[in-house]
């Protein structure tokens, strides 16, 4: 039987959904939930309803697990706890001083309904949290790097448009090169947040809305641009489409560390991901651990885990056997 995945919002992260269940023959796409009228969102595949977003409780027996593509700063928060009462989910996500809160919301719905939800799922946090286990289990001596980019980042770029007077905007994580060309060189620098990144804001503004404002509303905001030196450009609606319109990303990961009697041998771990597009390769992961979430419950399994908690082998579609003999 295939996994009925439900897809809770229809933006960048829902139409790369869509996309990935097709990739995955063990899956189908049961229905889209919108807080759109329902007729006014088309999407790829012709077996699937659009329901309105206040339906999902008559869904509950129609669905395996449901994919939340909302915003972390202002959806997921409410959304995933509410939809883990009801579903086995996945959402992604990555406000990573909110995770320990976040987590602990969603696993109280979810261990009270019987459901399992994996959060903050992707490539960061997700792919790039497990490299960091990994890596410091490894090499117990030695020190943690991570950098973005240069690429669009859809959390921050959700939070500016959510900005009073912001009417659309796109916002870039650029790694200061300096700093990963001496992690490179295993110097093991102490770097600040501010030292490894720098974040570049492309913003239209409605139509009389207070720029000063709006600019500094950006800037001071916490947990996604105060400690960071921050650019912001207003620009019009027609140069953000024309110059603006992808969504590549990517990133690195290092774990610099020591190993020898008297720390004589240097390693440097170093993991890197380049996407041309950023939510569908982020929608590929939360398939993956789609697949994982409706398997454990299968199993009896209930409330939160994060990516940290789930074996390898439970991402895959192979079997144990096809694994130890193709993977292993």
């Amino acid at each position: 039987m295939s996994i009925r995945i439900g897809i809770n919002g229809y933006g960048n992260l829902g139409r790369g959904v869509e996309l990935a269940v097709r990739e995955n023959s063990d899956m189908e796409l049961a229905a889209v939930f919108t807080r759109r009228d329902p007729s006014s969102v088309k999407i790829l595949s012709q077996d699937a309803p659009v329901v309105r977003a206040d339906e999902l409780e008559e869904w509950k027996d129609r669905i395996d697990v449901m994919i939340l593509c909302g915003g972390s700063a202002k959806d997921l928060p409410e959304q995933t706890p509410k939809c883990a009462g009801l579903f086995n989910c996945i959402d992604s996500f990555d406000t990573h001083a909110r995770i320990p809160e976040h987590f602990s919301n969603v696993d109280a719905a979810a261990r009270k309904a019987g459901k399992l939800s994996i959060i903050s799922v992707g490539w960061d946090p997700g792919m790039f949290s497990l490299i960091r286990a990994y890596a410091n289990a490894i090499l117990p001596d030695g020190k943690d790097y991570t950098f973005w980019g240069k690429g669009v980042s859809q959390g921050h770029s959700d939070a500016i448009r959510r900005v009073n007077g912001v009417k659309n905007a796109k916002q870039y994580t650029i790694p200061v090169e300096s700093a990963l060309e001496s992690v490179r060189r295993g110097e093991q620098p102490e770097l600040s947040t501010r030292q490894k990144h720098t974040r570049e804001c492309f913003v239209v503004p409605e139509e009389g809305a207070d720029l000063a404002q709006i600019e500094k509303e950006i800037k001071e905001m916490p947990n996604y641009f105060s400690d960071y030196d921050t650019t912001v450009h207003f620009i019009s609606e027609e140069e953000l489409q024309e110059k603006h319109a992808g969504l590549a990303h990517g990133g690195f990961v290092f774990r610099s560390g020591h190993t020898g009697e008297n720390r004589e041998h240097n390693h440097i771990l170093e993991f890197s991901l380049k996407l041309d597009s950023n939510p569908e390769f982020t929608t590929s992961v939360l398939c993956a651990y789609a697949r994982a979430a409706y398997r454990l419950n299968q199993e009896g399994a209930s409330g939160a885990r994060t990516v940290l908690d789930i074996a390898p082998a439970c991402l895959s579609p192979m079997s144990p056997e096809e694994l130890r003999a193709h993977l292993l």
